[in-house]
């Protein structure tokens, strides 16, 4: 655990977690990185599909596509959710498809 901040649909998120979901030191830092002053994954590539939310985090590839509610799953969100009633589906139910 440390604390850290990320660019999270584009503004600066700070707090305390695991070291690979704070890109950056302080508030300061990541602030920078939002006016160009260092490289923002998420505004740079635009990696995350339908809808999802991209955050910063400091592990590769650099980010973290954030899915919950959109109806997909993946890495980029790329991945439809499967209906609940599919009974062809196998493996684990994708957590970003629960719908409570």
């Amino acid at each position: 655990m440390r604390y850290g901040c990320r660019i999270y649909n584009a503004q600066c998120s700070c707090g305390y977690g695991c070291k690979s979901e704070y890109r950056y030191n302080n508030n300061d830092d990541c602030k920078l990185a939002l006016k160009g002053g260092r490289s923002d994954e998420c505004s740079r590539t635009k990696p995350c599909q339908n809808e999802g939310l991209c955050s910063q985090i400091s592990s590769e590839p650099g980010f973290k596509c954030r899915c919950e509610g959109t109806g997909f799953y993946g890495t980029y969100c790329e991945i439809r959710c499967p209906r609940a009633d599919n009974l062809l589906f196998q493996g684990q139910f994708p957590y970003e498809c629960v719908i409570i």
